[in-house]
């Protein structure tokens, strides 16, 4: 088995730009939540995506015991929205005076958000530290067209309008913009 420093691939994922969601779920009548940023498209029949939980996250135990979670994509603009859900907070705080919208089947999507999904557990897998949760989504809504809040080097995206996002540069401080 290889030898690689954990920190040493931290840095190197983090050169992974990736899109940034809030993964909710209901709990004995609570909303629980988390933002994420590993969550992708798996197949179209039946429409399938996949999300990675930490196994020390509340939420990831509540999605396996009701199979069901939403996903909210968020928009540039909703930075608050993800590192507030981030935190490691309970839940009343996270979701206190969060504009919410419910699914059908009354589980938390954000307002504002891009895309919503709302999807029921197939499958789940250990992974380590993790969960990797198969899940069809059973509801989706299509949000106000906008730039996609991204994470890359630890740093989230910057808006720049209207056909820009600005990425952190290697320079503290500094910003590079990429077309999208």
């Amino acid at each position: 088995m290889p030898n690689v420093d954990p920190a040493r691939f931290r840095q190197a994922m983090g050169r992974w730009a990736t899109g940034v969601c809030v993964v909710t779920t209901r709990d004995r009548e609570r909303d629980l939540g988390l933002t994420v940023n590993a969550f992708l498209s798996v197949a179209l029949d039946p429409p399938t995506v996949l999300v990675s939980i930490g196994d020390e996250s509340n939420s990831a135990e509540a999605i396996r015991r009701s199979a069901r979670f939403a996903i909210t994509v968020l928009r540039a603009d909703q930075e608050d929205v993800g590192r507030r859900m981030a935190l490691d907070r309970p839940p009343e705080e996270k979701f206190r005076n969060l504009p919410l919208r419910r699914s059908p089947r009354g589980l938390a999507w954000v307002e504002g958000g891009l895309a919503s999904l709302e999807c029921h557990v197939v499958a789940s897998y250990r992974a380590h530290d993790h969960w990797l949760i198969l899940a069809e989504a059973e509801n989706i809504e299509i949000g106000a067209d906008g730039l996609p809040l991204l994470y890359y080097r630890s740093h989230y995206s910057e808006g720049d309008p209207p056909d820009r996002v600005r990425l952190p540069s290697g320079n503290p401080g500094g910003g590079a913009a990429s077309r999208f």
